[in-house]
């Protein structure tokens, strides 16, 4: 009975610490993250703890391959991971390290285990921004753009809030640009009645957007910071024969064509299912880099029925430049100044690092606008950061900015539906 009771014992011991065992190897286990990556670096690892952190940095990274080749850093908000793999280092070698190419950035990484596997982690700036690189001895390798902001309170799901739902439409043939087929999403937020026709907000580029704006929109909306909107989240048109997309035509060319495919094709398609508000002060158009413009230029043409801008990055330089060479968005900060002021609130966003290409210099035709809308006494508002051609700062302050775009909205009855 007593060596019965030993054995009971014995393989309670086995199962419990094996409990534990597993337990532990689970969470080593999990999925890194830019700061699980610091707190792992700072403990030091050795030995089988290093190799197995060591494994986990690979399957992330994407594998040895990827980093032997100078992979993409890993981001959350402000933190910020590097990783890369460099074999066959000389033991005397200096360690490989994140170089910025313009601004006074070093940091050298961090050898993990006994192979040549290296990582390192930094905490930056809100809006910070660089052009970087790795140095692994005299070998410059990978690099890119880099920019960090704070994700902001409301660009976050938040518990207790009423989600509205977002539903792919069937692909559009536009009449308006012949031959044309896009891809389409509405969102409508769980406010909406029938008895109380909605705000709307068309996004330009909307297959990316669509995967964060609703959050916003849920969130504003349930704070009464914003009116209840319905989202149209809508692609720029590919051509049914031959797949070439038509997105330069539709958003760089300065005309009403645009305009009136939103307003005789697709707001009458969502007002089959959707009742919206037809004052411009209820319709706002938002778009980044080329949908930036798009955006502009449909308000410019008709003010009557959008009321309210939002440009990411807009592209207010000569793409569109025709055959006359100067047919471009370039002309709006001319056009602004000498045209009769119109009933349109503007909100710009662009960085200092934007782009410079033949079409003209992003930074400079965004500044030269904002000074135009600013001259012609213009409701509008230009946040200018040090970013690259990206949407991030412009998705960093989107709460903020449509807070702005819709302060002091009042509903006007005569125009509902």
């Amino acid at each position: 009975m007593l060596a019965y009771r030993v054995r009971m014992k014995l393989s309670t011991m086995v199962i419990w610490v094996g409990l534990v065992m597993g337990v532990a190897s689970g969470a080593r286990a999990q999925a890194l993250d830019p700061k699980g990556l610091s707190a792992a670096l700072a403990a030091k690892p050795a030995g089988a703890a290093a190799e197995q952190l060591a494994g986990q940095i690979r399957t992330w990274f994407g594998g040895s391959e990827n980093l032997l080749k100078g992979p993409a850093p890993k981001i959350d908000d402000l933190t910020v991971a590097w990783a890369i793999e460099a074999p066959g280092l000389a033991a005397n070698a200096p360690a490989p390290r994140v170089v910025s190419d313009v601004v006074a950035f070093t940091m050298p990484l961090v050898k993990v285990g006994d192979s040549g596997l290296y990582a390192g982690v930094a905490s930056l700036a809100d809006g910070y921004a660089m052009s970087w690189h790795y140095e692994v001895g005299d070998r410059r390798l990978g690099g890119g753009q880099l920019e960090t902001y704070e994700t902001p309170a409301d660009g976050r799901e938040r518990p207790g809030v009423p989600k509205g739902t977002l539903k792919p439409m069937p692909a559009w043939e536009s009449q308006i640009f012949a031959g044309t087929t896009r891809d389409w999403w509405v969102y409508v937020p769980s406010q909406y009645t029938a008895a109380s026709p909605a705000a709307v907000m068309v996004f330009q580029d909307g297959n990316g957007v669509k995967d964060y704006v609703p959050i916003v929109f849920d969130n504003l909306i349930a704070k009464g910071d914003m009116p209840p909107t319905v989202g149209i989240f809508i692609q720029p048109g590919v051509f049914k024969e031959g797949g070439r997309s038509n997105r330069s035509f539709e958003y760089d060319t300065l005309s009403d064509q645009y305009a009136r495919f939103l307003l005789e094709e697709i707001l009458p398609e969502v007002e089959k299912t959707v009742k919206l508000r037809h004052d411009a002060a209820s319709r706002a158009i938002a778009g980044a880099s080329s949908g930036g413009i798009c955006a502009f230029t449909v308000a410019w043409e008709r003010p009557d029925q959008f009321g309210k801008v939002l440009s990411w990055i807009g592209s207010f330089t000569n793409i569109a430049s025709g055959k006359t060479v100067r047919e471009g968005g370039h002309n709006y900060e001319a056009l602004v100044r000498k045209t009769p002021k119109k009933p349109i609130r503007v909100f710009l966003q662009d960085g200092a690092n934007d782009l410079d290409n033949a079409n003209g210099n992003w930074p400079l035709a965004n500044q030269t606008l904002a000074k135009s809308l600013a001259y012609a006494g213009y409701d509008y508002r230009f946040e200018f950061g040090k970013g690259f051609h990206s949407n991030r700062h412009g998705r960093a302050i989107l709460p903020d900015t449509l807070r702005w775009l819709w302060r002091g909205y009042q509903v006007s009855e005569s125009h509902a539906r």
